[in-house]
């Protein structure tokens, strides 16, 4: 994708392209998305501030991993400056030992600034599951 096509996206596209660059994964292709100064809040509340960490993270817990976009919401009453989005859907992939798994709920919620992400925070079920398969929890 090229300069102007990326400038040329709404928040809500530029939010559905990162996730898709990013699942391949490709944090480095993902970066192109993203503002300098990148604050992330992942599952857990784990800090991070780059793709790259989302990315390696996500190969730690996951053989695999993918979302499956159910919708995309834009907040009403963004501007260029700031523009929540969130990201709904589920995850689906293998656990470590190749155990699949789909329909983990997630939801990300995302600030664009002038066409780039300046804050990502991301929720799911995985811990939950997690736990049920330790046999520490039911659901």
């Amino acid at each position: 994708m090229s300069e102007a096509s990326l400038q040329s996206l709404s928040p809500a596209q530029v939010v559905d392209e990162f996730l898709r660059v990013i699942m391949i994964p490709d944090p480095a292709g993902a970066r192109r998305f993203v503002a300098p100064g990148l604050r992330i809040r992942f599952t857990g509340g784990r800090a991070m501030s780059d793709p790259a960490e989302c990315s390696a993270f996500n190969a730690t817990r996951y053989r695999w991993v993918k979302k499956r976009i159910e919708r995309t919401e834009t907040v009403a009453g963004g501007t260029e400056v700031e523009t929540v989005v969130y990201s709904i859907g589920t995850l689906h992939g293998e656990w470590p030992d190749g155990t699949p798994f789909e329909g983990n709920r997630y939801v990300d919620r995302y600030v664009v600034s002038h066409g780039l992400i300046t804050q990502m925070e991301v929720w799911n079920d995985s811990a939950e599951w997690l736990l049920v398969r330790a046999g520490l929890a039911t659901l």
